[in-house]
């Protein structure tokens, strides 16, 4: 690991500073997380309409498409993991981001299907995987005492950034095009993310010269931790753990429904009688509950087992499940939408938390990139399972039903499992 605490020597943090210095890498991990915008299903979906019609694709292309993108992105999940672990987030970040930049430029170029495949393909490995990875992977390092209200305060900061970000986007994509936004999308990648990682990214604590006795070049109120993530599982070993499995598949399931749920909720509330301005008004409900979840989440963490709150998220998300197919009115419908995104807020925060608490932080990115992998093949199977379910019974109803078992299966999991001895 000398080469990671090298690269961060080799630019020094301020010698004096009001706030803990990972107040400021949380910022920027967050905003990174937003940058992701272009390698996500909702990123591309403000573009699909004006794409389809421009280069003449009909949608079983593009979803095929999408589809086979996705999962092959996915693979890059562990490899980036690896490659942070080895040679820290900093460099790692960078790189990333210009890419993705470059790819999204080039992909705003596209005039066949061969060149728009390869440019989905290229975003979702270096956006919705590898820059996730590397977003999700540096706040745990960073904060030990106060992890579980740093991840809520993530949580809550790329929220936010993406309520910006997506109309910002979408009005450029109304008025000029999806090429021009795209164009613009890119360059800023390149300009502001890529340039403010290297700036002001830093991969650790004791890599900048933070120490928590206070003799700290920070001083000693900017101190929050001094792991020097000199402990941990490797990847292989914590797939080898249930506790794994619990927080990676009800993460995935998670990812499965909401997926799902984003791309054809129009047309699940439609199938109930609804108009498109309670789906609308459903998508305001959640993402407000979201936040409040992340909040709750980060606040239950410092006081209850994450396992019973993995249990509990469960139990909602299951119950959102089974009562979507039965609602007749429209309060019902809000209700439904605000428990949906209470659990989501829930296993988010869950999901950005776990991983150094249960597992260490000596292989922290990898084992996120694994299970960051799992959670992207679910978001890209959620759409196909609602879509044959239509196609096969005419109602997604049992839909919704099956998968609401395998998520209280889940949450049955979570709350009999109990909590590991910690690898520390």
């Amino acid at each position: 690991m000398a080469s990671v605490h090298s690269a961060d020597a080799s630019i020094p943090t301020p010698k004096r500073l009001p706030i803990f210095y990972g107040w400021v890498v949380l910022s920027v991990a967050a905003l990174a997380m937003v940058a992701t915008l272009p390698g996500r299903t909702q990123g591309l979906g403000l573009i699909t309409e004006p794409l389809l019609r421009d280069l003449q694709i009909n949608r079983t292309t593009y979803a095929t498409i999408n589809l086979v993108a996705t999962l092959a992105g996915s693979v890059a999940c562990i490899g980036f993991g690896r490659l942070i672990d080895r040679f820290g987030v900093r460099w790692v970040m960078t790189l990333v981001a210009a890419a993705l930049g470059l790819v999204v430029v080039a992909m705003g170029h596209s005039t066949g299907v061969a060149a728009l495949g390869i440019g989905i393909t290229l975003s979702r490995a270096l956006g919705q995987s590898a820059l996730s990875v590397a977003s999700l992977s540096v706040v745990p390092l960073w904060f030990h005492r106060r992890q579980p209200m740093a991840m809520a305060t993530y949580s809550v900061v790329l929220s936010v950034g993406f309520m910006i970000a997506f109309p910002c986007v979408g009005s450029v994509v109304s008025h000029d095009g999806w090429r021009p936004a795209w164009n613009a999308v890119g360059w800023a990648l390149l300009l502001g993310m890529a340039p403010i990682a290297a700036l002001m990214m830093r991969n650790r604590p004791s890599a900048c010269g933070l120490q928590i006795d206070g003799d700290s070049i920070a001083g000693p109120a900017s101190v929050e931790s001094t792991d020097d993530a000199a402990t941990g599982d490797t990847w292989r070993t914590a797939i080898r753990k249930s506790h794994f499995w619990v927080f990676a598949l009800g993460s995935t399931l998670y990812g499965f429904v909401a997926a799902g749920m984003g791309l054809f909720n129009e047309s699940i509330l439609a199938e109930l009688g609804f108009a498109s301005g309670v789906y609308h008004n459903s998508l305001v409900v959640t993402a407000l509950t979201g936040l409040i979840g992340n909040f709750l989440g980060g606040w239950l963490l410092l006081r209850r087992s994450p396992t019973r709150l993995m249990a509990l998220a469960m139990a909602l998300l299951a119950c959102g499940l089974w009562a979507l197919p039965h609602l007749r009115t429209v309060p019902a419908v809000l209700t439904q939408a605000a428990v949906t995104g209470l659990a989501g807020g829930l296993v988010t925060v869950l999901f950005f938390s776990i991983w150094s608490r249960y597992f260490g932080r000596l292989h922290l990115a990898t084992i996120q990139g694994a299970a960051q992998t799992l959670t992207v093949i679910g978001s890209a199977l959620g759409p196909l399972w609602l879509a044959k379910v239509v196609e096969w019974t005419g109602s997604y109803a049992i839909g919704f039903t099956v998968v609401g078992v395998a998520v209280a299966a889940v949450g049955i999991a979570a709350a009999l499992i109990g909590e590991p001895a910690k690898t520390r």
